[in-house]
């Protein structure tokens, strides 16, 4: 089995407008350098709003876009991850109007529907029958576009879900992966489904975290990202990837894609813009973070992202709030590749190593996790490092 390596895909041009500015030559032309880059997959995210602009309703033009997206990938030669219900994406939550509570106090992160920020928060689709039904059509209708085409690899359930809601149990987290995955399977049995878990899932408790996703996953998914980390030993730390990976395999019991991570980078950093990282710095994180989840036996690394977003984006939602979004990208605005594009094509031929089994690091049992999760982390990942310091090249990060 190879290591994977794939990307995290908006187009520059359009960002999370996308889907209603679609242009199929454009994602063919990015499709071809993430390609010759040495990438073998790509994750696209399904803009909830653009898809379902009513909860009886699944555009027959966006799923025409999404089997067009497949065909490019196809063409590229890319494996292709399809994102349901987004759902959370940079610093903000996107939904359509009818899944929203409007006049209600978004608990954390701005709600962004038809292109504006709106004073409101997303209804509980783990409580919600209404939205779940309109959840299980889109699943069902994205699931027939794509259940024959050979560029799927796998399904994914959403992007960090519990920054949009959290369920308020695990019989209810469970209840809602069994019918989102029995809808899609009634389908199509043939392609995986996994679900973009995040940092967070692990330093909080969740109720959907490892062990709820990995019951009917056959693969889980971590993102992390050192500059979110305050317990990480540097905003460059690549060690904090595999250890996540690891606690996630730890809790769910399921092979695990390390499927977000990156670091905003810029020419010419500034001092007083948090967050920015130069742009030869982070292709020296972006290539120890993959040398580091090869080593300890994750399935595989995708970056985030494959572009900066043009300009003209920056004062729209998120971006307008959110500066460092503006530049996760391996190219820029002009499609120039940033020194990160050169270290990929090193791992493209990497024959991926037996999942890691050495958990003896670990000093409690996983029913004890979450009693205090934070804590928990924090003080295995100190054993982890420890432990492994001579394991990895990223061990002085």
């Amino acid at each position: 089995m190879r290591f994977r390596l794939g990307i995290n895909y908006w187009p520059i041009s359009s960002a999370m407008y996308w889907w209603l500015r679609f242009d199929a030559d454009e994602v063919r032309r990015d499709f071809a350098l993430i390609a010759a880059a040495g990438f073998d997959s790509v994750r696209v995210f399904l803009l909830w709003e653009n898809f379902q602009s009513s909860p009886n309703r699944v555009s027959d033009r966006a799923l025409e876009r999404l089997v067009t997206v497949a065909d490019a990938a196809s063409h590229a030669g890319l494996s292709l991850v399809p994102t349901l219900f987004t759902g959370h994406m940079s610093g903000a939550n996107w939904a359509p109007e009818w899944a929203l509570d409007v006049g209600a106090e978004s608990p954390r992160f701005p709600v962004v529907s038809g292109g504006k920020i709106l004073r409101a928060a997303l209804k509980n689709w783990y409580t919600d029958s209404n939205i779940l039904r309109a959840q299980c059509l889109l699943a069902r209708e994205v699931a027939a576009a794509l259940c024959r085409h050979s560029a799927v690899w796998a399904y994914d359930l959403g992007n960090e879900n519990s920054n949009c809601v959290v369920p308020p149990s695990r019989d209810s987290a469970n209840r809602w992966l069994d019918q989102i995955t029995g809808e899609i399977r009634r389908i199509d049995s043939t392609h995986a489904i996994t679900i973009g878990l995040h940092m967070e899932d692990l330093e909080e408790e969740r109720n959907l975290g490892p062990a709820e996703a990995g019951r009917v996953c056959e693969f889980l998914c971590m993102h992390g990202y050192p500059i979110y980390a305050n317990w990480a030993a540097s905003e460059t730390d690549a060690m904090l990837l595999p250890f996540l990976g690891l606690i996630t395999r730890w809790l769910g019991g399921r092979d695990v894609l390390f499927e977000e991570f990156g670091a905003p980078a810029v020419r010419h950093p500034r001092a007083g813009r948090p967050k920015l990282l130069g742009e030869e710095q982070a292709a020296k994180f972006t290539r120890e973070a993959i040398e580091s989840l090869h080593e300890f036996g994750l399935a595989g690394a995708m970056l985030w992202c494959f572009g900066d977003y043009a300009k003209w984006l920056w004062s729209w939602p998120p971006m307008d709030g959110a500066e460092h979004e503006r530049f996760f990208g391996l190219w820029r605005t002009d499609h120039s590749p940033k020194p990160a594009v050169s270290q990929i094509d090193r791992f493209k031929t990497l024959d991926r190593k037996e999942p890691f089994e050495d958990f003896g690091w670990i000093d409690i049992e996983p029913r004890e996790f979450y009693r205090n999760p934070r804590a928990n982390l924090a003080n295995l990942y100190a054993r982890f490092r420890e432990r492994f310091a001579g394991a990895s090249s990223t061990s002085s990060a």
